[in-house]
């Protein structure tokens, strides 16, 4: 039996007011990608195999650089360091000194990176500029365990960790928030409704002409330019009410986990679903040949297949107009359908014209 969610979030059809700080994001206060190359040492066997000519040459790179010469030709064993990826989120308004986070995640064959320690990576932001310097212990929540015979069991991913604060930023990413008189926000969903209340519930909170809304998903708001007035201010606009405008209603598949999430206010007009079953059955067997007394033949086994198939019978339902989201679950239910159904007949129903809803694929 296919195991399978239908999660219907129904809310009340009353208009409610939600905090603006929670609907928009201010342009230019956001976080910057760093990543860096480097290596993990330390390890307990577990590091790139001696095929990974990249780790090779960064070790023979390394101990150049601290006066080691090795032979020409001569590769060093690397099982106890691995070549890894060292990426970071630079948080907005951070300065030189303070710390992240850092993931480190495996780029050779390395089988796990617990017990490691991540030498001296530099960070660096799309410009190619170094902004953070990360180096310390990975914490790795995975574990792999090995026999002598082969076998193994692995938990969780043994090949990635964490550093916690184990970056520290170098250089500061400069913004014009503090230099410009405008402000601008952008909606996270956009939409002309949401956008223009915003602008109204500014207005009417900091007087006329403070905001403006340029389209469905940007509005200028004029701040003061003082440091302390305009942190302030920006304090008391994200806890403005607004009204958002109506959201155009959404079906949401995740085929890979066999969820299916209506929103509300989902309306099927009228409309007939049928819904049937198709089950083909494969069963393989052994057929064994035995020659006769002193024929010389030899025993043989030859695979014998038998397949079925059964179309069970077809199911059909009548939708009437204007049915809402818990008519449409108990139909969906009364169908008896599974994840890959729903998503059929949803999706039939949708380009019928029959369903009011954006289908969004996950």
């Amino acid at each position: 039996m296919t195991l399978w969610v239908l999660l219907s979030v129904l809310f009340p059809s009353s208009v409610f007011a939600a905090r603006l700080g929670d609907l928009v994001d201010v342009e230019g206060i956001r976080g910057n990608q760093l990543i860096g190359y480097s290596l993990v040492v330390g390890l307990d066997g577990t590091g790139d195999k001696n095929q990974v000519r990249f780790t090779n040459q960064s070790v023979t790179n390394m101990l150049r650089q601290f006066g080691v010469q090795l032979p020409p030709k001569i590769d060093p064993k690397v099982k106890n360091v691995a070549a890894v990826a060292v990426s970071a989120l630079l948080p907005p308004g951070y300065s030189r000194g303070q710390s992240i986070d850092v993931t480190v995640s495996s780029i050779g064959d390395a089988k796990s990176l617990r017990g490691g320690t991540l030498l001296l990576a530099q960070l660096r932001g799309a410009d190619g500029e170094i902004y953070a310097l990360a180096q310390g212990s990975l914490v790795v929540g995975g574990l792999q365990a090995q026999g002598n015979s082969g076998s193994s069991i692995t938990i969780n991913t043994p090949t990635a960790g964490l550093i916690p604060n184990g970056a520290t930023v170098e250089r500061e990413i400069t913004t014009d928030f503090q230099s410009n008189n405008l402000v601008y926000l952008n909606l996270h969903r956009p939409e002309f409704k949401t956008a223009n209340n915003i602008a109204a519930a500014l207005n009417q909170t900091f007087g006329y002409g403070t905001a403006t809304a340029e389209s469905a998903t940007r509005i200028a708001v004029k701040a003061p330019l003082s440091p302390g007035s305009r942190v302030a201010f920006m304090s008391a606009l994200e806890d403005v009410d607004v009204i958002p405008g109506k959201m155009s209603p959404r079906v949401v598949f995740n085929s890979r986990t066999g969820t299916v999430v209506i929103g509300e206010n989902v309306v099927v007009h009228a409309a007939a679903v049928s819904h049937g079953n198709l089950t083909v059955t494969i069963r393989e067997s052994a057929n064994v040949s035995q020659p006769g007394p002193l024929s010389n033949g030899r025993t043989a086994v030859t695979p014998q297949s038998e397949l079925r198939v059964n179309q069970g019978n077809g199911h059909s339902v009548v939708i009437p107009t204007a049915t809402t989201l818990r008519s449409i679950v108990s139909a969906l239910n009364g169908l008896g359908a599974t994840p890959d159904d729903i998503m059929s007949i949803l999706q039939a129903l949708h380009e019928a014209g029959a369903l009011d809803a954006e289908l969004v694929v996950i």
